[in-house]
């Protein structure tokens, strides 16, 4: 069988594209919804992280600790088969909301670090202006909190796709399990899994991509009102 044939009975042949589209987009809807609650509540977990209250900043500290120490796959079974098992959630549900937990810890301890890492300088010198405290964080900090958590940021979502490969576990048919049902059924599991790996590995650099243009995009307009 030459090389093309391998290709058509991959990606062709009965629709397989559509399979792996499909496949593909519940990975994409998972990572987006997981990424977006996942931020929010980091915001709100490193809120309290940062209070000088010892029972907030406590419980912020544990939630982070045990949810960054334990390994996605066995937080994911553990809501599936334990703690949600008789709600009558869907699976993908479940998977999001693991997902979310697990990046709002990432997130949390981002965002503290990077709020270490800003300038108090700048900050005392806004409120010495006369600046109020939440137009001083607003204006001074949060700008700087963000410039300096971009980088990790945009590595936690490419680590957040990567996650989403393991939601087989728990009947959900996301891109890798399509990539494995696919290659059991063609028998050709060196072309077939490669190929999901570039997919993987394309949408990696998509988002490597799009926080590149919001990059140079930003620095374009400070060069502009600098001119």
């Amino acid at each position: 069988m030459s090389f093309a044939d391998k290709l058509y009975k991959i990606l062709i042949q009965g629709g397989s594209w559509k399979t792996i589209l499909g496949g593909l987009w519940v990975t994409f809807c998972i990572s987006a919804f997981a990424l977006l609650i996942g931020t929010a509540l980091g915001a709100l977990v490193c809120l309290l992280r940062t209070r000088k209250n010892p029972v907030a900043k406590g419980i912020a500290s544990v939630y982070i600790a045990i949810l960054r120490g334990t390994p996605v796959l066995m937080l994911l079974l553990l809501l599936y088969y334990g703690v949600f098992a008789r709600a009558g959630l869907r699976p993908v549900t479940v998977a999001v909301v693991t997902f979310a937990l697990n990046v709002s810890a990432h997130v949390a301890e981002l965002l503290r670090s990077a709020l270490a890492a800003a300038d108090g300088g700048q900050a005392e010198a806004a409120r010495t202006l006369g600046f109020s405290a939440s137009a001083t964080f607003r204006l001074i900090t949060l700008p700087q909190m963000l410039h300096i958590a971009k980088p990790v940021y945009q590595s936690t979502i490419v680590n957040l796709i990567q996650w989403t490969s393991v939601v087989g576990y728990v009947t959900i048919t996301d891109l890798t399990r399509v990539i494995n049902n696919t290659a059991s059924r063609t028998m050709q599991p060196l072309l077939t899994i490669s190929i999901g790996m570039l997919i993987y590995l394309a949408l990696s650099y998509i988002v490597y991509g799009i926080f590149a243009l919001t990059e140079r995009s930003a620095a374009k307009k400070r060069g502009g009102s600098g001119e």
